[in-house]
């Protein structure tokens, strides 16, 4: 039996002209580790369809930046740029550093679980590597990526950059979902 995809959260997202019901993932994990502060500039990596936008929107007056191969429908006073985050095009709109690096980025699926792992993996770890070229000292990231033994790869390889490391799943995360938030805070050159 699948996932029932209209649930609380999907609905509650719905009532309250959210993109997507990640937007409360986000929420809770802001909230929780006092991610995003007023005046804070926060580049959102495969944002589409742009529900943490309109979250990080509602917590910052900072540039707000978001990026996906996917278009995204405008949301004013954010700025949008369609391409890969490896292509040296977006990357050379990316030159100012950011305090917040977004990620909740995934890949299309397969249904073969080790393949979506490694995928999963392989795009978080390009998100990381982007982190650590666009953030700011004391700057903090939050990647998704689906639990597995690259997890634990991925999580060896950040903990060196940032003073506070932790593997989180939040409450809105649907039951059953191979889903986890690596949730670094104060980066380190």
């Amino acid at each position: 039996m699948g996932y029932e995809r209209k649930d609380y959260y999907f609905e509650k997202a719905k009532k309250e002209g959210l993109r997507a019901r990640s937007s409360y993932k986000l929420i809770e994990i802001a909230k929780k580790y006092q991610l995003i502060k007023k005046n804070d500039s926060v580049l959102d990596i495969g944002c589409a369809p742009g529900s943490w936008l309109q979250v990080v929107k509602k917590m910052t007056k900072g540039r707000i930046v978001g990026v996906d191969i996917v278009s995204i429908k405008p949301i004013e006073g954010i700025e949008f740029i369609q391409g890969s985050i490896e292509d040296s095009e977006v990357q050379e709109q990316l030159k100012e550093k950011f305090d917040v690096v977004l990620s909740d980025i995934a890949p299309k699926t397969t249904g073969v679980r080790e393949r979506d792992q490694v995928l999963s993996y392989i795009l978080s770890q390009q998100s990381f590597i982007m982190a650590k070229k666009l953030l700011n000292t004391n700057g903090n990231f939050v990647v998704k990526t689906f639990q597995s033994q690259e997890t634990e790869d991925l999580v060896k390889e950040m903990k060196p950059f940032f003073t506070f490391l932790k593997r989180y799943v939040p409450e809105s995360t649907r039951q059953g979902s191979k889903e986890v938030y690596i949730v670094a805070t104060g980066f380190k050159k």
